[in-house]
């Protein structure tokens, strides 16, 4: 059975999804929640779930989120956050496979972490290098998460570090959704429960 401990790394996953194909497709994204996704990802040390991320304030947006899409039918932007949900999901499930793997991702976002006290977490520098710690450790398991959007965007540094630190941050969430025994199967049999959940606990703020 779905708990609120699980509704708020589940609005995470959502959330990050969902900036990832914004920025993908327009350049864009909702600062507040693509900088409490990044910062999920250096939040080595918390007294509760919500603190991940700044505070539940920080998956205000993702619990809006999921509430919308588990509601409605899918439309093929939705279909998109989907997608890099579950190929997400998957691929946590080979890097738990290969210890080497897992300890030279927490390495380097342990570095990341050291950087981002001297230039703040969102800052460029930090965000590419969270990007490269994707790029050399879940960015290497098959199969790879193909982001689609406009080439002007994909191909850009400054935006393809975002989607590629911001698909961390998903992997961060997808962790500790597992962790709080979170399962494919809230997602397919539990859909009204989910909703009630994203929206009472939206209702908190």
């Amino acid at each position: 059975m779905i708990e609120r401990e699980n509704i708020i790394p589940l609005a995470g996953m959502f959330q990050a999804a969902y900036l990832i194909h914004e920025i993908a497709n327009t350049g864009t994204t909702n600062q507040k929640a693509f900088e409490a996704s990044i910062g999920s990802i250096l939040k080595t040390q918390w007294s509760s779930t919500e603190e991940i991320y700044g505070g539940l304030e920080g998956v205000s947006f993702g619990l809006d989120l999921v509430a919308d899409l588990f509601s409605k039918e899918n439309k093929p932007r939705d279909m998109e956050i989907a997608r890099y949900v579950l190929g997400i999901v998957y691929l946590e499930k080979k890097l738990r496979k290969n210890p080497a793997l897992d300890k030279k991702l927490m390495a380097g976002i342990q570095r990341a972490q050291a950087q981002s006290e001297s230039f703040g977490f969102t800052h460029e520098n930090v965000i590419a290098n969270l990007a490269d710690v994707y790029a050399e450790t879940i960015s290497t398991i098959d199969p790879k998460i193909m982001v689609s959007g406009e080439p002007n965007y994909l191909t850009n540094p400054h935006y393809s570090n975002k989607i590629r630190a911001l698909l961390l941050a998903l992997m961060r969430s997808t962790i500790l959704w597992l962790q709080k025994d979170g399962s494919r199967w809230h997602l397919i049999l539990q859909r009204k429960k989910v909703i009630e959940l994203a929206k009472v606990t939206r209702r908190e703020l």
